[in-house]
């Protein structure tokens, strides 16, 4: 396997069972239970090489030991990310002991689980000692793009990845009425050379069936203003599971005749290589 052939999903979930051991803190749309090896099996069954493996918040909170369990489990097929807690005192040395560790790629700030105004100090001290590290921050942002954009211009250092194209996007059918409705917001962000932007979920965002040619058009409009050096491609399964399957996640972009050869290949693999600076099979 090569770095150019590989294809890369940039964002999937793991969950065990909810337990006395491991306690949900919430509800991640999905099965009862997605394990590491569950996810494997759905990446197996379709060609998919790698995936960035995102502890899920909803459930766990800032705590990611089951993600870091299914990466030992399957040390070659996930790079690791997590969200932090802007109120920690001790963030920017959490982020720093969360890059040396083994598969790490990245960290996350949940904007939307709060209000939070430009210079909020913990947001911008996990911006900084991500760009310190050496890792981007993943930022789930929907609703609030012009507050991502001042973020990104205090922290012109740091790689900051916007997640899941930006929007607000559904856990149940149908879609909403105008899900591409805050695209202007989201092209504006292309402004700033250290943002990025994961083309996750964007088939939850469609009133059609697979293979959702409706996306494609507000889709074109991302890539015209990035590039294809700074979109991935991605699934967010399992949350995605009662729109679509893993499969046609996937298969919609390998069989639309949008993308180029070229383009696909940076989509969907190269780009996210490039950016996180991770690759299947290399641990």
């Amino acid at each position: 396997m090569t770095n150019q052939t590989a294809t890369i999903d940039v964002q999937v979930h793991a969950y065990e069972r909810n337990s006395s051991e491991r306690p949900w803190s919430g509800v991640l749309t999905g099965p009862d239970e997605v394990t590491g090896d569950d996810m494997v099996a759905a990446m197996d069954a379709v060609g998919v090489d790698g995936a960035l493996l995102v502890s899920p918040f909803s459930m766990y909170r800032y705590d990611a030991s089951y993600a870091m369990e299914a990466r030992a489990a399957h040390p070659g097929r996930f790079g690791l990310i997590k969200p932090f807690d802007p109120h920690s005192e001790s963030v920017e040395e959490e982020i720093v002991n969360w890059a040396s560790l083994p598969g790490v790629v990245g960290a996350r700030i949940m904007l939307t689980a709060e209000p939070f105004e430009p210079d909020d100090s913990g947001v911008n001290r996990i911006l900084s000692a991500g760009g310190k590290a050496g890792i981007p921050i993943n930022i789930m942002c929907s609703g609030k793009l012009p507050l991502l954009g001042e973020l990104a211009r205090r922290n012109p250092e740091t790689q900051i990845v916007v997640d899941h194209v930006g929007l607000l996007q559904p856990h149940e059918p149908p879609a909403p009425p105008d899900s591409f409705g805050d695209l202007a917001n989201v092209v504006s962000l292309a402004a700033f050379d250290n943002v990025a932007i994961k083309i996750s979920g964007a088939c939850t965002l469609s009133h059609e069936s697979f293979p959702y040619t409706d996306i494609w058009e507000p889709l074109n409009k991302v890539f015209e203003a990035f590039g294809f050096d700074r979109c991935m491609w991605g699934t967010d399964w399992t949350r995605a599971v009662n729109l679509l399957t893993y499969e046609q996640g996937v298969e919609a972009f390998r069989v639309t005749d949008q993308l180029s050869d070229s383009e696909r290949s940076a989509l969907m693999g190269e780009t996210l290589t490039k950016i996180y600076k991770w690759s299947p099979n290399n641990g």
